[in-house]
């Protein structure tokens, strides 16, 4: 049984467990808690608290820099406390939540394509651009029930300690387990997921949309023996500092955190990579209210607060188009979002996920856990 722990800034609480969330291979679940062990600010909970605003997001170094970014500056001007939790905001979860008329969340770090999905279904509420600007992000990046709060990639990634000299370069390499053994990582959610294997089948870059479902999906099943699914980012960064796996589809800031503390034992390329708008959602319900959110959507798209979470968080790249002025000349190698790096990456389409998600991330979650 999961209890309600004594909500006080800084413990961390319960984690009700969602089967439909388990980090899997086909033998074992893994037992992680959403970031919890590595950062205790870090809040799961199963009923919201007064005064109190939560973030639900998916634990690991992004949850610690939104914390020093965007949390203490809300918390100080709103008078409310602010928790994250770590355990990710999946579109189930959401679903689950509204449904049962006890969301906990008030806005949630997303990927698009549950944002379009869970908005059309009537899971959020719309964005009220009368309180955030549209100019506070790229022109394409400001929908009616998202707003991009960074960019980010999908990216292979490679321990190459645990290969000679023939390393692993592409989406080919990466399914092939007679030349390349280990185990490979990749996510618990077909987003950022499916391109890989359409990749890895002959599909070039540019072929990749609309999405050949019954192709990846088969592809999927070729790797599954061969892999665990991670669902936040904390645990794909500790399947790679533990050894267990030998390469990943990991977002590529979790691939620059374990670069920075492995030096060039982890690589990764943006070539093939997808680059997708991370985005902000509020769940219809919200314990804080819809305004309170939008407000804190707000503050976080200002840019002396982006340029803070990307210091923090190297890699994310900043959806305010003034913040990009701020960034130090050094770090725009690894910024997906600089037009050199941009230009190299599948552009993940939003409309697709946002139109056949539901189905087929059923369709992924059978493969992956049966």
């Amino acid at each position: 049984m999961h209890r309600d722990s004594v909500e006080k800034k800084g413990e961390t609480l319960d984690n009700p467990t969602l089967d439909q969330d388990a980090l899997v291979d086909r033998r074992q679940v893994l037992s992680f808690v959403g970031g919890a062990i590595a950062l205790p600010f870090i809040q799961t909970r199963t009923q919201a608290a007064e005064g109190q605003f939560v973030l639900g997001g998916w634990g690991g170094a992004g949850a610690a820099a939104m914390l020093k970014a965007w949390g203490e500056p809300f918390e100080n001007g709103s008078g409310l406390k602010f928790a994250m939790d770590g355990s990710g905001p999946t579109s189930g979860k959401v679903r689950a939540m509204v449904d049962a008329g006890k969301t906990v969340w008030d806005v949630c770090d997303a990927s698009i394509g549950a944002a379009f999905a869970l908005g059309e279904a009537g899971y959020l509420e719309a964005i009220d651009y009368e309180i955030i600007d549209r100019n506070l992000v790229r022109p394409d990046m400001a929908y009616k029930y998202a707003i991009a709060n960074y960019i980010f990639s999908y990216s292979m990634t490679v321990d190459t300690s645990r290969f000679g000299p023939n390393q692993p370069k592409n989406w080919v390499d990466f399914w092939n387990v007679k030349d390349f053994p280990g185990k490979r990582v990749l996510r618990a959610s077909c987003i950022g997921q499916l391109e890989g294997a359409l990749m890895a089948d002959g599909v070039p870059a540019d072929k990749i949309y609309p999405i050949d479902v019954k192709r990846a999906l088969n592809k999927i099943r070729e790797i599954k023996e061969h892999a665990i699914f991670w669902k936040n980012s904390a645990q794909s960064e500790d399947l790679f500092r533990n050894k267990e796996v030998v390469l990943g589809n990991i977002w590529q800031t979790s691939s620059l955190a374990l670069r920075r503390e492995f030096g060039d034992k982890i690589t990764f390329s943006f070539d093939n990579s997808v680059v997708a708008p991370a985005v902000w959602m509020v769940p219809k319900g919200n314990p804080a209210g819809k305004k309170v959110a939008m407000e804190f959507i707000k503050l976080a798209l200002q840019p002396e607060g982006q340029k803070e979470f990307f210091l923090r968080r190297i890699g994310n790249s900043p959806s305010n188009p003034a913040t990009s002025a701020l960034i130090p000349d050094e770090f725009k190698k690894d910024d997906p979002g600089q037009p050199a790096n941009y230009a190299r990456q599948v552009h993940l389409n939003a409309e697709w996920y946002g139109k056949y998600l539901n189905e087929v991330e059923a369709q992924y979650i059978d493969i992956i856990s049966s």
